[in-house]
C-alpha cells in the first residue's frame, strides 16, 4: 500500500517527503524540481510497541510501514498534457491514496506557480485535473461497455452500469469517490478501474512556524473545505519538520518543547496516512521480536495470519488473542491467562485494533 504526495509546484511536497523519509530528495524553489517520483518507506509511529517491550523482554521491535511517493507538481491543464501532464497522472494512478500538500503560508522568497497563495483554488485545480482525466477515460470506456452489455453478460452489464454512474458524477463536477456502487460486482469493478478521483484524500496544510495549529485564515479555509468533502486535514510546517529530523533525539526534544509540541507533526501525518489507506495494526510479541503487522480494516483472523505467511492462513486453526488494554490492566500475558482474559478466536473473528495474537496452524 502506498500514498502519493501531490500538489502544485513549490508547495513543499519534496520538503515534506524529505522529512518523512530522510531520503534527501531534491527540494528547490522552481517548478517541476521533481520529475521522476521519489519513493520512501516510512515506519508508523506506534506507542504500543514501546509499551509492549516495557512488559515483554524482546531483542527488537519492528513497526508497520507505509510507502510514500513524492510525485511531480501538477499545473492547470495537466489532463491535456500541460506541465508533466500524463506522466504525472500515471504516477498518481499507481498509488492507493493521495496526500495533497496545500500551501498555507506566505513567503515572498518562495514563488507560487499561480502568483498568489490561495489554498482553496489550489485544491480545486488539482481536483479538477484529476476529474477531467477520469472523464476522458470514462468516455472512452462507456461506449464499448454498452455494446458488450447488450449481449446480456452480467459482468458487462455491471461494468456498464458503474461506468455510467461515474460519467454522470464527473460531468456534474463530482469526483468518482462520491459514486455509490450497487452490489459487490459494481464495487469490485469500480475498484479495478483505477480512477484518479476515486482515491481517498488527506489534505496536508503546509503552515508557517508561527501557525503550527493551523489557525490562520489560509489553514482554516482548508479545514472547512475538508469538512465539506468529508475528508481529513492535518497541519504541518514542512520546514520545521525538516529541521527536526536533522537533530539528535535530545536536541529534538528541546526544540519540540520550545514550540509547545509533544511529538513531531510528521507522526500525526503518518498515522493519518495509515488510516487513510484503510490499515490497522495487530501485534505479535516474543523474545525474538515485537512486531506490528499492517492489515486492512475488517480483516479476519486467518487473513491477518496470512500477512505473516501464507501457510498461516491456509492452515489456520485458531488464534489466541488479548488486547493492549488487557495487558495494561493485568501486567503480563501470564496474568491475562490466569484472569481468563485470553480469548480463543476462530476463522470468523474480525481483528480489532490493538490485538496481540498467537496463531495456531497446521499445513
Amino acid at each position: 500500500m502506498e500514498a502519493g504526495i501531490v500538489g502544485l509546484p513549490n508547495v513543499g511536497k519534496s520538503t515534506l517527503f524529505n522529512a518523512l523519509t530522510e531520503a534527501k530528495a531534491e527540494a528547490s524553489n522552481y517548478p517541476f524540481c521533481t520529475i521522476e517520483p521519489n519513493v520512501g518507506v516510512v515506519p508508523v509511529p506506534d506507542p504500543n510497541l514501546e509499551y509492549l517491550r516495557s512488559v515483554i523482554e524482546s531483542k527488537k521491535i519492528v513497526p508497520s510501514i507505509v510507502k510514500i511517493v513524492d510525485i511531480a507538481g501538477l499545473v492547470k491543464g495537466a489532463s491535456e498534457g500541460a506541465g508533466l501532464g500524463n506522466k504525472f497522472l500515471s504516477h498518481i494512478r499507481e498509488t492507493d491514496a493521495v496526500m495533497q500538500v496545500v500551501r498555507c503560508f506566505v513567503d515572498e522568497n518562495v514563488t507560487h506557480v499561480d502568483g498568489s497563495v490561495n489554498p482553496r483554488r489550489d485544491i480545486e485545480t488539482i481536483e479538477t485535473e484529476l476529474m477531467l482525466a477520469d472523464l476522458q477515460s470514462v468516455e472512452q470506456m462507456v461506449h464499448k461497455a454498452a455494446k458488450l452489455a447488450r449481449g446480456g453478460d452480467k459482468e458487462a452489464q455491471a461494468r456498464h452500469s458503474i461506468l455510467e454512474k461515474c460519467e454522470k458524477a464527473l460531468a456534474a463536477g463530482l469526483p468518482v469517490r462520491t459514486v455509490k456502487p450497487e452490489g459487490v460486482d459494481e464495487a469490485r469493478i469500480l475498484k479495478g478501474l483505477g480512477f484518479l478521483s476515486a482515491k481517498q484524500v488527506l489534505y496536508v496544510a503546509n503552515v508557517s512556524e508561527t501557525d503550527l495549529k493551523g489557525e490562520s485564515p489560509l489553514a482554516r479555509d482548508v479545514r472547512a473545505l475538508a469538512a465539506e468533502r468529508g475528508a481529513h486535514m492535518v497541519c504541518v510546517c514542512a520546514n520545521l519538520e525538516a529541521q527536526l529530523i536533522e537533530l539528535s533525539p535530545d536536541d529534538r526534544a528541546v526544540m519540540l518543547a520550545e514550540y509547545g509540541m509533544t511529538e513531531p507533526a510528521l507522526a500525526v501525518v503518518i498515522r493519518a496516512v495509515y488510516d487513510l489507506l484503510g490499515l490497522q495494526s495487530y501485534y505479535t510479541a516474543g523474545p525474538m521480536e515485537i512486531r506490528a503487522w499492517p492489515i486492512p480494516k475488517g480483516s479476519t483472523a486467518p487473513q491477518a495470519a496470512g500477512v505473516i505467511h501464507s501457510d498461516f492462513e491456509r492452515g489456520f486453526i485458531r488464534a489466541e488473542v488479548y488486547s493492549i488494554d488487557d495487558l495494561r490492566q493485568h501486567g503480563s500475558e501470564a496474568a491475562i491467562r490466569a484472569a481468563g482474559k485470553l480469548r480463543v478466536e476462530g476463522k470468523d473473528y474480525v481483528m480489532r485494533p490493538g490485538d496481540v495474537c498467537h496463531f495456531l496452524f497446521n499445513v
